[in-house]
């Protein structure tokens, strides 16, 4: 297991460009971001643990489980572990993805709005787990919502109505959020490996998938 090394944040920073930690099967371990957020980040044979726990009770707890190493970090009875020892919860182990921002606005055929008090579950939602939260709505039956995540970055989510699917309104949503990330910085985005529809319009939309993700939140 390889010791702390840099922060959470450059770490993103760096996989955001195509730089990712070495393929060497190990676990890095570096102190949460905030209070707010621990969990798990999973690249390609090599995996980020983010939690301001003892960095040797993570060791050990990996080191227990009788599975692949390569797995260990997203193996349900550590982040059972994770959760027990740090009195959080977490909803499901997502795709990591993301897409550098694009010039210009985005599409006017979408009649994008942004709205100043919005009430939608989503929203809601996502003002639970995301700062500086902007959202807009569609002319045809979406959100689209953008706010400062896990370390700072920005991340985006869209929900799309059940009578407006399959016209290709989610990936616009998707492109769109490219075009309206402050700062011309990149922007994530994480969906449920289950949810195929979301997982196809965001790649459809020119994010780049770069690992999977658990998060652990306060109760």
């Amino acid at each position: 297991m390889a010791s702390a090394s840099g922060t959470l944040g450059s770490l993103l920073d760096a996989a955001a460009r195509g730089s990712f930690p070495a393929p060497d099967g190990a676990t890095t371990v570096v102190p949460q971001p905030g209070h707010r957020d621990a969990g798990v980040i999973a690249f390609t044979a090599h995996s980020v643990v983010f939690t301001d726990e003892d960095p040797r009770w993570v060791r050990s707890a990996l080191a227990s489980l009788d599975c692949d190493p390569l797995a260990a970090t997203l193996n349900a009875r550590f982040l059972a572990a994770f959760m027990d020892r740090t009195g959080r919860t977490t909803d499901t182990i997502d795709l990591l993805t993301v897409a550098p921002a694009l010039p210009g606005g985005p599409a006017p055929e979408l009649g994008l709005r942004e709205l100043g008090d919005p009430d939608h579950p989503r929203v809601a939602r996502a003002r639970k787990r995301r700062d500086d939260v902007r959202v807009w709505a569609s002319e045809g039956c979406g959100v689209l919502v953008i706010g400062r995540g896990v370390a700072g970055r920005w991340e985006t989510a869209i929900e799309v109505g059940e009578d407006a699917r399959h016209r290709g309104l989610g990936r616009a949503l998707a492109r769109a959020a490219r075009h309206l990330v402050p700062d011309g910085d990149v922007v994530w985005a994480q969906q449920a490996p289950g949810n195929a529809r979301s997982v196809r319009a965001f790649q459809a939309a020119g994010y780049r998938p770069v690992g999977a993700e658990a998060l652990l939140f306060a109760r």
